[in-house]
């Protein structure tokens, strides 16, 4: 199978980020944890699109399916019997609702023996 390239794909299914369901942000192998590590990425701040939350809680659906029914190890048999980890990179540390809504999110997906983080993005470096 031929490989596309960012803008073929982007072309095709739209841009990364939790806003698009549709597609895995990052998938990669964590080495050293031996762990797979599907990240869905969240640039926007906290309470900024009325439906973030859901979007959010829609992408985690996402992944968990891709996992749960193999549809994973179907399309990356390396992988099979590794653990894997959801991660939620986000542009700034959850707070309030989305503190509450982050830990809800983090419970249910550990219920299905999935591990998940979340991880503070460095903003970039002003010129």
């Amino acid at each position: 199978m031929e490989r596309m390239t960012r803008e073929q794909m982007v072309a095709e299914f739209g841009e990364p980020g939790v806003q698009n369901p549709m597609i895995v942000d990052l998938l990669e192998l964590d080495p050293v944890a031996d762990r797979v590590v599907l990240t869905m990425v969240e640039r926007r701040a906290w309470g900024s699109h009325p439906l973030q939350f859901r979007q959010i809680e829609e992408k985690i659906n996402r992944y968990l399916g891709f996992v749960l029914d193999g549809h994973m190890g179907k399309q990356h048999p390396e992988y099979i019997g590794k653990g894997v980890r959801i991660r939620l990179d986000c542009a700034e540390e959850p707070v309030g609702e989305a503190a509450k809504f982050v830990a809800a999110a983090g419970h249910a997906i550990r219920k299905e023996g999935v591990e998940f983080v979340v991880r503070v993005l460095e903003p970039p470096p002003q010129p």
